[in-house]
This record gives structure tokens, C-alpha cells and sequence, in this order.
């Protein structure tokens, strides 16, 4: 066995390897899929269509990605259709993706809100409505392991000790979201750039 094949052969599986750009049409159905599917959030069924079902990202692709449009102004899904749909099919797959996610729900919303303006102190809907957010909490939770499985295979420690250094900033101390981002995002940064330059000498 040559040397250069000993490296090629310790990767991994790759498992999650890309399907064909989707077209506009077919971006436009996933995300009205995703938002028409997504009761307690869309990120979780997202992650499921993009990820599992049509392997268009891998599962570290869609973490970038993702944590990316967390730090970005607006809604977080919002953003991942647009960067995802410019990142496949341009600015137009972006409306796409955006359109598909924001059009359903947005008129199920209207007629739902007209509803709840009539019906809104009835005693069993604030019952159905507290369920379900149950239910959200529960889904939310679900994707946050799922997105996390990458890291475990990695098992990287100093990646653990970012990602716990956050959680105890934003989630025990409540310091300031904006404050720890300005410090943890250039460390992540710098971080990553020194582990690769190790990795690559």
C-alpha cells in the first residue's frame, strides 16, 4: 500500500455527500414543507430535511451555517433560508427558500389570529396552547443534541470548553447575549485557525 493512500483510507464514511442543487420549485416546496411541519419551530424539521433527507449539507455544514445566521440580526431560520437558498441557487434561490418558509404559515397565521381574537379566553384553548409548548421545549431540546452529535465524534476538548464557557456566561451568570458574542466569537475564531494550522503541519 502506497503512502498516499493510508490517509484516504482512515476518513470517514462520508455519508452525508451532496445531492444536486435543488431548483427554485423544489426550494420553494421544501421550506413550505419545513414551516407547514415545523409546530414548536422550524430548526428542528430544517436540520431533518436538509441534513437527512436530502443531503444537500452535511451535518458540521449546517452547524456553520446555522451558527452563522445565529449571530446575524433577525429570526435564526429566517436567515439560514436565505443563506442557504443564495448559497445554492443565488439571490433568487434565496427568495425562494425565504418565500416557501415565511408564505404558509404566515396566511394560516392570519386566519389563526382572527380566531384566537374571537376565541382567545376559552378555557381549553389556553390548555391546548400550554401542550404545546411543551411540546416546543421538547423539539428544541431534540435538535440541540442532534446538532451537537458532530462535536461528540470529534470529541474536541477545547471545542467542549468554548461551548460550556457560553452556556455558563449567557445561561448561569446572564451576562450580556452581545457581550459574550464580542469575546467568544474572535476566540472560536482564533481557536479554529490554530487547530487547523496544527492539523495541516
Amino acid at each position: 500500500m502506497s503512502p498516499d493512500s493510508a490517509p484516504a483510507a482512515q476518513e470517514p464514511d462520508p455519508l452525508p455527500t451532496h445531492a444536486p442543487p435543488p431548483g427554485l420549485i423544489a426550494l420553494f416546496l421544501a421550506f413550505a414543507r419545513m414551516s407547514l411541519a415545523g409546530f414548536g419551530g422550524v430548526l428542528v424539521f430544517a436540520r431533518h430535511a436538509i441534513v437527512d433527507q436530502h443531503r444537500w449539507m452535511t451535518a458540521d455544514e449546517f452547524n456553520e451555517t446555522f451558527a452563522l445566521c445565529h449571530f446575524l440580526p433577525g429570526p435564526n431560520i429566517v436567515n439560514l433560508s436565505m443563506v442557504f437558498g443564495s448559497r445554492l441557487r443565488g439571490i433568487a434561490g434565496g427568495v425562494a427558500a425565504f418565500t416557501g418558509l415565511l408564505l404558509p404559515p404566515t396566511l394560516i397565521m392570519t386566519v389563526l389570529a382572527i380566531i384566537y381574537a374571537r376565541f382567545g379566553d376559552v378555557e381549553v384553548l389556553r390548555r391546548i396552547l400550554a401542550g404545546i409548548s411543551c411540546a416546543a421545549v421538547g423539539l428544541l431540546i431534540a435538535v440541540v443534541f442532534r446538532m451537537m452529535t458532530p462535536l461528540l465524534k470529534r470529541m474536541d476538548v477545547v471545542v467542549f470548553i468554548l461551548m460550556l464557557g457560553v452556556f455558563t456566561a449567557i445561561g448561569v451568570f446572564r451576562w450580556p447575549l452581545q457581550a459574550v458574542l464580542l469575546v467568544a466569537i474572535p476566540l472560536s475564531i482564533g481557536v479554529t485557525y490554530v487547530m487547523r494550522r496544527k492539523v495541516a503541519a
